[in-house]
């Protein structure tokens, strides 16, 4: 099974993350605008990926902490005129719709994510994956270590939850 461990921070400055990533040879994807369509499921987070560059119904389990954290994820490629929302609609409900723009980058097997997410801000994920699962955790653990000490990442802006929790949260507070 894929082993990842990730971290999600609040991020100010961006092009300094741009600049470290240039520096590193970092290999850059693209731009992806996302859709992240969050359905109601009794346990975990169930979401569909609408992007132009991914596109995926994706379910995983990661503990809501501060700092790196171990996240078991399912990943099913879709195609983007797929019918599978309005069957996952229709079935579960939606929970939360997530809008947000991505740049996405690989330094070897780390993936970079510069995200500005409507109505949160902007954010960076740092995201060590072993596809095959035979690593050390440890090994992963410390490459998120090293890429939020060359990104300046200050324990404070450490986001323990999901993007989608962090939306809902916003709305109970507005009320909405």
């Amino acid at each position: 099974m894929p082993l990842n461990i990730e971290i999600k921070a609040r991020c100010s400055n961006h092009e300094k993350v741009r600049e470290v990533l240039c520096s590193l040879g970092a290999d850059f994807k693209g731009v992806d605008h996302q859709i992240d369509t969050y359905f109601r499921v009794p346990g975990g987070r169930l979401k569909l990926r609408e992007g132009t560059i991914e596109n995926a119904l994706i379910y995983y389990e990661r503990e809501d902490q501060a700092g790196p954290k171990k996240s078991d994820v399912i990943l099913h490629p879709v195609k983007s005129d797929s019918s599978i929302k309005q069957l996952l609609t229709s079935a579960l409900g939606v929970l939360v719709t997530v809008d947000k723009r991505r740049e996405i980058y690989f330094v070897g097997n780390v993936k970079v994510h510069l995200d500005t997410v409507d109505d949160l801000g902007t954010f960076v994920e740092i995201e060590a994956q072993d596809p095959d699962g035979t690593g050390r955790r440890e090994d992963l653990l410390e490459q998120c270590r090293r890429f939020m000490d060359l990104f300046a990442v200050a324990l404070d802006d450490l986001i323990p939850t999901s993007y989608s929790d962090l939306l809902l949260e916003k709305q109970q507070a507005r009320g909405t």
